[in-house]
C-alpha cells in the first residue's frame, strides 16, 4: 500500500532503556508498596521515603529555624536548659505553639529535650557560633518573599526584592543612601568571617608585599588576611558608600598604618597598581558574564609580571551538581538578577582567557561556603 499523500512516515518512540523501564516501574503504586514491605528493600523503601519527605517539608523546617533564631530562642539556651514555661514568656509566645516549635527544634536535631525543659544540642548550639549565620537566616525573609510564587520566579515573571538589597546590582550610584549601604556593609562583613577561615586555609599571602582585595566591603577579609600574614600591606578598594566603614574597623585590628583605602568601582574604574596579589572573595558569583570578563581584565592589567590573582566563593559543582553551589547559591544569585555560580572549571576557562597561566584549583574542607581558584600573569 502506497503512503503517497498521507504525509511524512512518522518514526516509532524509541523503546525505553532498562534503566527508564526501572524508574517507571518504581513510580508505580504497586511496587511501592511491595517494596515498602520486602524485607531486602524496605529500608531502602524508607530512607528515600524519609528524603523526600524532607523535600516537601524542607519550607517549614527553615520556617521554623527562622523563628527560633528570630525569636532568640537559640541565644536563650546557650547557658544551659530552659522550662518551656520561661521560654514561651522570653519570647513572648504562647505556650501551646512555643511547645510546637521547641519540639520541631528537637526533631530538627538543633534542640534536646527532657520533660519539659529544652535545651541545646551540639548542633544548636554550633549554629549559635558560626559567625554571621543568625543574620543570614534572619535575611532570608527576603528571599522567601521572592519565591512565595516559584513557578512565577523560574518562569522569569517576577521582580525579585533581593536584588534591592544589594546596592551594587543598580550601580555606584545606588549606594549612597545610607541605610541601603550599612545593611549591605554589615550582612557582608558578619557572614566573611567562615569565608576568609577557609580561604587562608588553602592559600597564604607569605612573600608578598601587598594585598588589594576588590569588592571587599569593609575590609572584612583584609584584616584576617593581614593578621594571619606579618609585613604584608593592603588595599581595600570597592564602592565610596561600602567601604566608609572600614578605616574605623582598621583602626580597631591595630592595622591602620599597614592599609590605604581605594574607593571606586571596578565596573568604571581602572584598579590602582602597586599590589602584587589581588583577590576576588564573593565577588565573580555577584555579576555576569561581561561583567566578570572585565573585571578579570581589568585585575591582569593592575598586577605585574608573576602578580597572584585569588578566587574564592561558592562555586557549582559542574559535572555533578552540589546543594550548596547548584540548589542554593544558583538561586540566591538569580533572585539578585545580576550573577551566576559557577564551576571551577569555568572559572578556570575565564581566568585563561584574561591571559593568566598556573591557574588552579585549590579544594577547600568546607566546599558549601567556599573553593578557591588561584592563578598568576606571566
Amino acid at each position: 500500500m502506497s503512503d503517497v499523500g498521507l504525509g511524512p512516515a512518522i518514526d516509532p518512540p524509541p523503546r525505553p532503556g532498562l534503566r527508564q523501564r526501572f524508574l517507571k516501574l518504581t513510580a508505580s503504586r504497586g511496587f511501592q508498596k511491595w517494596a515498602a514491605r520486602f524485607p531486602l528493600t524496605r529500608g531502602i523503601t524508607r530512607r528515600e521515603g524519609e528524603a523526600m519527605f524532607d523535600l516537601v517539608a524542607g519550607f517549614v523546617h527553615t520556617q521554623c529555624l527562622s523563628a527560633l533564631v528570630g525569636l532568640g530562642t537559640l541565644d536563650d539556651l546557650i547557658d544551659g536548659p530552659l522550662p518551656l514555661r520561661r521560654l514561651a514568656s522570653m519570647a513572648g509566645a504562647p505556650e501551646d505553639r512555643m511547645r510546637v516549635l521547641l519540639d520541631a527544634g528537637t526533631a530538627l536535631g538543633l534542640l534536646i529535650r527532657k520533660d519539659d525543659q529544652y535545651g541545646l544540642s551540639r548542633r544548636g548550639a554550633a549554629l549559635t557560633g558560626v559567625p554571621g549565620l543568625s543574620e543570614m537566616i534572619a535575611h532570608h525573609a527576603v528571599l522567601y518573599r521572592d519565591l512565595a510564587d516559584p513557578v512565577a520566579f523560574f518562569r522569569g515573571g517576577t521582580g525579585p526584592e533581593l536584588a534591592r538589597f544589594w546596592p551594587y546590582v543598580f550601580g555606584a550610584g545606588a549606594v549612597q543612601d545610607p541605610e541601603t549601604a550599612a545593611r549591605y556593609s554589615n550582612l557582608m562583613a558578619e557572614t566573611q568571617a567562615l569565608v576568609a577561615d577557609e580561604t587562608l586555609a588553602s592559600v597564604n599571602f607569605t612573600g608578598h608585599s601587598r594585598l588589594m582585595d576588590v569588592g571587599g566591603g569593609t575590609g572584612a577579609f583584609l584584616i584576617a588576611a593581614l593578621e594571619a600574614t606579618p609585613g604584608l600591606r593592603g588595599t581595600l578598594f570597592d564602592l565610596p558608600g561600602v567601604v566608609a566603614p572600614a578605616l574605623e574597623k582598621f583602626g580597631n585590628a591595630k592595622l591602620s598604618d599597614r592599609v590605604n583605602i581605594h574607593p571606586g568601582s571596578f565596573r568604571d574604574d581602572q584598579l590602582p597598581s602597586g599590589a602584587d596579589v589581588i583577590s576576588l572573595v564573593r565577588v565573580l558569583y555577584d555579576h555576569a558574564d561581561e561583567t566578570v570578563k572585565a573585571l578579570l581584565g581589568n585585575a591582569y592589567e593592575a598586577l605585574p609580571a608573576g602578580g597572584r590573582l585569588i578566587v574564592s566563593e561558592p562555586m557549582a559543582g559542574q559535572r555533578q551538581p552540589t546543594r550548596a553551589g547548584d540548589a542554593y547559591f544558583a538561586v540566591y544569585t538569580m533572585a539578585m538578577e545580576t550573577g551566576r555560580t559557577r564551576s571551577p572549571g569555568q572559572i578556570v576557562q575565564m581566568l585563561e582567557q584574561a591571559g593568566f597561566v598556573a591557574v588552579r584549583h585549590r579544594p577547600t574542607h568546607r566546599p558549601f561556603i567556599t573553593s578557591v581558584v588561584e592563578a598568576r600573569k606571566p
